[in-house]
């Protein structure tokens, strides 16, 4: 706690999987005495208030969301709103840029933490600050996709052909796309995305005009890809250590607690697609039809598919009278970082969003890869190609359908002891855990991070 500290401002996109990531970072910050400045949408700030450790040295600052025509009133967040509506919440969100200016203005920040708004460079700017792009998806994600060797007019989006091979030196060429998802990536990712501004061009601009990026990464995984970031965007590349984050002050909901209790150790499949993902009906039904043929208990919690009222009414026809004491499907928001961390939960089926990704790989539970799109996809390829920590359910090469069979398969196959396939995924799954849960490298990571971004901010 000794020397000048900084103070830190945080402005990350407006949804869930990236605002917990970015109080996990404040709480690693706060604990080496820097002071944390936290802009959060005003309604939203009750949901990571159990997560904030350092209250002395955690602020949130609320940031009112103008409305946005379009939005339902009160709308701040992406999980308010069907996953069509998100341009509009980016729309909001570039809307008060003159009052974050204001706040910061005022607070006198130092450093400003973002990701999405990519005018927050401009803003630290002028009101003398540095700014740092803390990048929630991994430097994997970023060299492949943005990299300026691939030498893009982002305002005209990438084509399929140019996402289907990595960009010039990229470290890691045997990374794939299928037919499907490279049509849906492209298809997603030049889509406008607030304003006039497609989704790349937004996140290419960020990354060019910040002062520095940083990512929740280690050298020991991800070595090579920070140094093809550093070399290609020519500015620093900071590594905030394994990603590991600290449980939230709060308690499982006795409900749920209770539920999961009454099964046996590694015996439940907990399913979650984060905040933002929605299945459509037919991907939700093959799904649970196929945590029936695996006679598991299991607990999915889904977001409602476009077009229908209620995820209940995705549900098949008769499953829950025949998987009733051991089948639960929930439509809300739940405590994942507890539920994984509890007992009985051997197996989680994921969309490979990365912060799910982090709170699976720090507890015992088997990984299934059902990624949704976007950078989820080379998530998975990570995981189960490179790393080799889970098995991803087969999609139609073309169409991208999956059954009840396939998530079947998946699942046997990552929970069965005999399995050779199944057998190497966990033990490449205690070594990784092994790594990330050393106390020695993590304190290491903390204490190097917290001095870089002094040492940055001092120069």
């Amino acid at each position: 706690m000794d020397g000048k500290k900084c103070h830190i401002a945080m402005f990350p996109w407006f949804a869930l999987g990236h605002l917990t990531p970015y109080i996990h970072l404040a709480n690693m910050l706060a604990k080496k005495g820097h002071k944390v400045s936290f802009l959060v949408p005003k309604h939203t700030q009750s949901k990571l208030k159990p997560f904030n450790l350092h209250q002395n040295l955690i602020s949130f600052i609320p940031v009112t969301v103008p409305h946005v025509d379009g939005l339902p009133l009160r709308a701040e967040t992406t999980s308010d709103v069907p996953s069509s509506l998100h341009p509009l919440i980016m729309t909001a969100m570039d809307e008060t840029e003159k009052d974050v200016e204001c706040i910061l203005q005022h607070l006198m920040v130092d450093v400003v933490f973002f990701d999405l708004a990519h005018w927050i460079p401009g803003v630290c700017r002028r009101i003398r600050a540095k700014s740092v792009n803390y990048c929630v998806i991994t430097p994997v994600t970023v060299g492949y996709v943005f990299s300026p060797a691939r030498q893009i007019h982002w305002e005209k989006g990438i084509s399929e052909s140019e996402l289907m091979r990595p960009p010039i030196g990229f470290p890691l060429p045997s990374i794939k796309f299928h037919a499907h998802e490279v049509r849906e990536f492209t298809e997603r990712s030049n889509m406008k995305f607030g304003g006039n501004m497609a989704f790349l061009e937004r996140g290419y601009i960020g990354l060019i005009e910040a002062d520095a990026l940083a990512f929740n990464a280690s050298r020991e995984l991800e070595g090579p890809f920070s140094d093809y970031l550093q070399s290609q965007f020519n500015k620093p590349v900071f590594l905030s250590g394994p990603m590991v984050n600290d449980p939230p002050n709060s308690t499982l909901s006795e409900n749920l607690s209770n539920w999961l209790d009454s099964f046996d150790t590694n015996s439940v499949i907990y399913c979650a697609f984060g905040s933002e993902c929605a299945l459509t009906k037919d991907q939700i039904q093959e799904l649970l039809l196929g945590f029936e043929l695996s006679k598991m208990p299991f607990l999915a919690v889904l977001k409602s598919p476009t077009n229908v009222k209620s995820v209940n009414d995705a549900i098949p026809e008769g499953l829950l009278e025949r998987v009733e004491g051991r089948g639960l499907v929930c439509g809300e928001w739940v405590q994942q970082n507890l539920i994984l961390k509890h007992k009985s939960i051997g197996c989680f089926v994921t969309h490979c969003g990365w912060a799910s990704l982090s709170e699976a790989l720090v507890n015992e539970c088997q990984l299934v890869l059902l990624p949704n799109g976007g950078d989820q996809i080379i998530h998975a390829r990570i995981m189960s190609e490179v790393y080799k920590v889970g098995i991803e359910v087969h999609k139609g090469e073309e169409d991208g359908v999956f059954t009840s069979n396939d998530v079947f398969d998946a699942v046997k196959k990552v929970m069965d002891e005999n399995c050779e396939v199944g057998k190497l995924v966990k033990q490449n799954h205690v070594k990784i855990r092994a790594f990330l849960l050393n106390n020695d490298v993590k304190c290491s990571y903390i204490d190097s991070f917290s001095q870089e971004i002094q040492h940055f901010v001092d120069s």
